[in-house]
């Protein structure tokens, strides 16, 4: 077994020192005689079952290999396996051949394994470079050099194709998407040999993405094993080699990523057939009538200054609208605004025919007004509450703190919905923080439809969580549409929209720019060619800051090399 020295010696990142390379798909054999990392028969246990049972995976130099899977398959195990946090209870790691022992975060380390975190594992008060060297700071005769280890931060962001990082800058006022680029810088500080990515572009939009894979492109060019992980399957078939897919914490198959279609991905992901999400699409279209009479809500010119353009938006009973847009467009501000959670500057809302004030979400809660917020951590869950607490917690405040539910009401209503949305743990007293993020979002559907809402509004259900979870938020959503409540849907992925939506309300620049009745002629390209259209005029004075104006939703797919 080999032994783990830390090394303190910074080699140069170039194909010059990584080792041999591989430089395409189908010669994979024809590489090195071993992958760098290897992991065999792993298994990892818990006090409520196997997590993972006798996974394999191999890294290779110079290649991009994406772990995929639903939530709860085991990802997070195996990569924690891997980085030396987790203890393996069976099974082996071996680098470059010879077995290795990982008795934690630092014997990885050493063994030249590395993690890029996500921006809560950066200081916020410290400046980029001194992220960036964290713990490798330059010493000088009385200390540390701030100077010299600036430079070497620049150097690093440099070699990585960020020169334009200002490392004296301050990390919090830098976008997340260069947090999450320093995150990777200083990750390589320590010149590892393998870096494992886990949803590295979970808050970040398209052109942020772009530039973040160019970087992951050319670490893979030099030689790094990059494990990348990520719900994003378009992503992952633009930027990955190979694949790994997991499921219930049992290795379902290695795929070489050139060789292997999305449907094929979902279907081996979740065991069921991708025809499952292409029916939903049509039970939709079957069941869709053209909304007659006065809508359920209206609100006519409602907006806040600084934060969306007054709008004009109708949802009839049993409607689904989608809202797309991409990031910045206003789609939050216009849930937030129709929901109660921002008070508007002006404007009239209708519900039923009748003038309302939705001021407040207390407002909103008694007129059955309910909105699932798009950040479920800060604003919708309670992590330390169990499944059934968060799940009455809406019809409790509706009823008033003075007539509390009665025990069995309680465990009546808890019991249904956990059955109705398939709540997995369905152990009611299971406290929410600890659910995967697709039962989490099952928790706060749970929660908005035990008040019986006449208008539900969805912003990023389905965000971060994984496919089979979708399949079942997005049937939710038809169903509750069929029983007559009005859903207001907003998404990224504008391929959900186009399948769930009756209407597509467009924004752009914060401010509505359109609006679409769904129908065979209406696809993805239809909202992306609108959005990316060029403005007719100006809006010279706007108090509003520029957002994408173009260029690919998805990143471009990597250069072949074969």
């Amino acid at each position: 077994m080999r032994h783990v020295r830390a090394s303190t010696t910074m080699r140069p990142i170039g194909p010059q020192a990584a080792g041999p390379t591989w430089s395409g798909h189908d010669e994979r054999r024809d590489g090195p005689a071993h992958p760098t990392v290897q992991m065999r028969g792993i298994t990892v246990a818990f006090s409520n079952g196997v997590a993972l049972d006798r996974v394999d995976l191999d890294l290779h130099s110079g290649e991009v290999h994406a772990l995929l899977g639903e939530n709860g398959a085991g990802k997070s195990t195996l990569i924690k396996a891997l980085l030396g946090v987790y203890p393996i209870e069976a099974g082996e790691v071996l680098v470059d051949g010879e077995p290795v022992r990982l008795g934690g975060p630092a014997d990885a380390r050493a063994l030249g394994i590395q993690a890029a975190f996500q921006e809560s594992h950066l200081v916020e008060n410290l400046s980029v470079g001194e992220n960036v060297m964290l713990g490798h700071e330059v010493h000088g005769r009385v200390g540390i050099s701030w100077r010299a280890t600036h430079e070497r931060a620049a150097t690093m962001l440099a070699e990585l194709g960020l020169a334009e990082l200002d490392p004296r800058a301050l990390l919090a006022d830098l976008t997340p998407a260069s947090r999450q680029l320093v995150s990777i810088a200083r990750a390589m500080v320590d010149r590892p040999r393998v870096l494992v990515l886990d949803e590295p572009t979970s808050s970040l939009d398209a052109v942020d993405v772009a530039q973040l894979f160019e970087v992951i492109r050319r670490l893979r060019d030099q030689g790094v094993a990059i494990l990348f992980v990520s719900h994003f399957l378009e992503q992952v078939l633009a930027l990955s080699d190979r694949m790994t897919i997991l499921r219930g914490g049992v290795k379902e198959g290695d795929y070489l990523s050139h060789q292997i279609g999305r449907a094929d991905v979902v279907a081996r992901m979740i065991g069921k057939d991708i025809a499952q999400l292409q029916r939903i699409g049509s039970e939709r279209r079957a069941h869709r009538v053209d909304p007659v009479g006065p809508p359920l809500y209206r609100a006519a010119g409602v907006g806040r200054r600084g934060m969306l353009r007054p709008v004009d938006f109708e949802l009839h009973a049993g409607e689904v609208v989608g809202i797309a847009g991409l990031r910045g467009s206003g789609r939050t501000e216009l849930a937030r605004l129709l929901a109660g959670a921002d008070r508007a500057d002006g404007g009239v809302v209708t519900l039923g025919g009748r003038t309302v004030v939705i001021d407040r979400p207390a407002d909103a809660l008694r007129k059955r007004v309910a909105l699932s917020a798009e950040d479920r951590g800060a604003e919708g869950l309670i992590n330390d509450l169990s499944v059934r607490e968060n799940i009455v917690l809406a019809l409790q405040a509706l009823r008033g703190w003075a007539h509390p539910l009665s025990k069995a009401e309680r465990e009546d209503l808890v019991e249904r919905h956990i059955e109705h949305f398939d709540i997995t743990p369905v152990d009611p007293a299971t406290p929410a923080g600890e659910l995967s993020g697709g039962n989490q979002q099952k928790v706060l559907l749970a929660r908005w439809l035990a008040i019986r809402p006449r208008v539900l509004i969805l912003d990023e259900p389905t965000r971060g969580v994984d496919i089979g979870a979708k399949v079942d938020i997005q049937a939710h959503i038809a169903q509750l549409a069929l029983e007559g409540v009005a859903v207001v849907f907003i998404s990224s992925a504008f391929d959900e929209l186009v399948r769930v939506s009756d209407r597509i309300v467009v924004l752009k620049d914060r401010e509505k720019i359109g609006e679409l009745s769904n129908g065979p002629g209406v696809t993805v390209d239809t909202l992306v060619e609108l959005i990316a259209a060029p403005d007719d005029e100006s809006d010279e004075g706007d108090d509003f800051p520029p957002v994408w104006q173009g260029g690919p939703l998805l990143p471009p797919a990597a250069p072949s090399r074969r």
